[in-house]
């Protein structure tokens, strides 16, 4: 694959708590790597990644990793109206982080609209499960996600464990919400860039005419 190439770029932001590991992910997601001790964030920190999500259609995601003290918390609110996609995690060996998940849910919605947000729940640090170390439950995690209208995943950096399945699962969701018009090119926002938006226009087209996505307006988050 050439990586000079791409026809989408999306921004994806990492939130929740300290030290629930998203740093952790962010790297086994992009560089395949697992340290046992990483520096906490400070501020916000800078991924890229690719992703061919269909034959012939490139994504080049950018990942904003937020820092999950109160302190930081002015700079990275900054980083939230320009995302398309918000990676919510939490530590599933800390109840409080799980406990938390609403309100970075609610930050990120009271401050991207006009635009749309969509998101993915992951559970992190799900090899520490067979240590009897899990605080939330499985069906809570679920029901949760079901509430607030997005995916859940469990995932572990330290083994690899569906670490790549929560990124593309996110990555997957806006591009289909891009083609069914939920997610919005529009000017001056850098959530989604697109290379060839006449191309995106016959697609959408395309699958209206097959009345296979019908185009959704609604402006929020999920």
């Amino acid at each position: 694959m050439d990586l000079t190439l791409w026809q989408y770029q999306f921004r994806i932001i990492m939130l929740g708590d300290s030290t629930v590991g998203k740093s952790s992910l962010l790297k086994r997601f992009t560089e395949d790597l697992f340290l046992e001790s990483i520096n906490e964030t400070v501020g916000v920190d800078f991924y890229v990644h690719f992703l061919e999500v269909e034959p012939g259609i490139r994504i080049k995601l950018q990942f904003w990793d937020t820092a999950g003290q109160e302190r930081f918390r002015s700079v990275t609110r900054s980083y939230y109206r320009n995302s398309v996609g918000g990676l919510l995690v939490f530590d599933m060996t800390n109840r409080d982080s799980f406990d938390h998940i609403k309100e970075w849910h609610a930050e990120v919605c009271e401050r991207v609209q006009p635009h749309t947000v969509l998101f993915a729940l992951v559970g992190h640090k799900s090899d520490r499960d067979a240590h009897k170390e899990r605080a939330v439950r499985r069906d809570e995690a679920e029901k949760l996600a079901g509430q607030l209208g997005m995916p859940y995943v469990e995932a572990s950096s330290k083994t690899g464990q569906n670490v790549k399945e929560c990124f593309e699962l996110l990555a997957r969701r806006i591009y289909q919400g891009l083609l069914s018009g939920e997610v919005e090119l529009q000017e001056g926002w850098d959530g989604v860039k697109c290379t060839a938006p006449q191309a995106l226009q016959q697609q959408r087209a395309s699958i209206s005419q097959a009345g296979a996505a019908p185009k959704n307006n609604k402006k929020c988050c999920g």
